[in-house]
């Protein structure tokens, strides 16, 4: 059985004071939490602030994300990330290829799958985002983009890799804009990620990868999702900013 997994994207928000607290405050509030696995993922200038801050409370079970990385392992890459430096501050996943990064900074297909396979070759989890425009969707052609998204940015990489790799979809057109696709047509969606998950990996392999819905994630609808047979979890964004929140969402089950 897949255990969910939901993940905080703190985005551009939280100094590294700010995001210690944070974190510190949903460490407090998670006791008694083990059903779910549960992620942050502040901006870079704050990872190794709540690094610290979760090894000093061990046995808690948050994960430490990053938002991005960049595929090779070091070089002249002026203000890129890399790999290396990530696993070094004790992060195990990374979120790869989100759609905030294909609109605003150039990510591209290619440059997903790059990254994928670095963090693989690194020890690193990505959390691979596919997800379509308000105009895809309402012409009818999601599936058919989503899908190549994620042919796309997993092509080359090994059947057991699978294994490694969550997978979030997230409808473009719901990110921060208060809207969320049914958890019907989200559930839809994802059931076809699946299915061609099978086809790169195998169908053994699929059903254990976690498939994540994102785009307006809140307490109060993330119940209905989760009760949906392919969804797995949820990548949060505003919600995740306050500790009661993304409480709640993590304790859908309670």
């Amino acid at each position: 059985m897949r255990k969910p997994i939901i993940a905080g994207n703190w985005k551009m928000f939280k100094t590294a004071g700010q995001a210690v607290i944070l974190v510190q405050d949903i460490e407090k509030k998670l006791y008694g939490t083990d059903t779910v696995e549960v992620v942050v993922c502040p901006p870079f200038t704050a990872l190794r602030s709540v690094s610290i801050a979760i090894e000093a409370d061990d046995g808690l079970g948050i994960e430490l994300g990053a938002q991005d990385m960049h595929w090779e392992e070091e070089g002249a890459f002026t203000g890129e990330i890399s790999p290396l430096m990530l696993k070094d501050l004790g992060v195990k996943y990374v979120i790869i290829g989100h759609s905030e990064r294909r609109q605003f900074f150039g990510e591209t297909d290619e440059t997903v799958n790059k990254k994928v396979k670095s963090a693989l070759a690194n020890g690193l989890n990505p959390i691979v985002c596919v997800g379509e425009t308000l105009e895809e969707h309402d012409g009818g052609v999601a599936n058919k983009i989503v899908l190549d998204q994620l042919i796309n940015g997993l092509k080359g990489i090994a059947g057991e890799d699978g294994k490694d790799i969550v997978v979030a979809y997230e409808p473009i057109w719901a990110i921060g804009t208060g809207r969320n696709a049914t958890p019907q047509e989200a559930n839809d969606v994802i059931r076809h990620i699946r299915a061609v998950l099978g086809s790169i990996f195998s169908p053994d392999i699929a059903r254990g990868i976690r498939i994540q819905y994102g785009g307006s994630v809140k307490p109060e609808n993330i119940r209905i999702f989760m009760e949906e047979s392919d969804i797995d979890g949820a990548l949060v964004g505003g919600a995740s900013l306050k500790s009661d929140t993304f409480i709640d969402i993590i304790k859908y089950n309670k």
